[in-house]
């Protein structure tokens, strides 16, 4: 059985960011999307696509097409009032990995025991949270 992954919007972004200075970032997204992805079963919400429709991406089109096929955690009316809807849905729904490009707010070690803590109050799993270059199988690190 295929461990589980809830993309927050900057892995599909970045998979299209063409700026210098996020280019590392790109590369890693693009070799991870090609060669691992397929080891997992992607999910993404409402609130992700949403956060791709609504932003301002230059290549927002091949974005959205990137994550047509990936399924949608189905809206649940105890995540409206969440603030951090990425986190709540992946916790919500018992996915192991939250993968995301956001080292302030989610894949910081800081962030991770406060995190636990609160779900574990409020009975809910907690997700490991990082990076796409945290998923690569031992025969395909960079």
């Amino acid at each position: 059985m295929k461990e589980k992954v809830y993309l927050d919007s900057t892995v599909p972004s970045y998979y299209f960011d063409e700026r210098e200075a996020l280019k590392t970032f790109t590369e890693i997204t693009r070799k991870w999307w090609s060669e691992m992805s397929s080891y997992y079963d992607l999910y993404i919400s409402d609130a992700v696509l949403q956060e791709l429709t609504n932003g301002n991406y230059p290549r927002k089109a091949e974005i959205i097409h990137l994550v047509s096929t990936i399924p949608l955690l189905p809206p649940t009316s105890a995540l409206e009032q969440v603030v951090e809807f990425y986190l709540a849905y992946a916790s919500y729904f018992d996915i192991q990995y939250l993968v995301t490009w956001n080292c302030n707010h989610l894949a910081n070690a800081n962030k991770r025991k406060p995190i636990r803590v609160i779900n574990a109050r409020l009975g809910l799993s907690t997700p490991e949270i990082v990076t796409p270059l945290e998923l690569f199988k031992e025969e395909n690190n960079l």
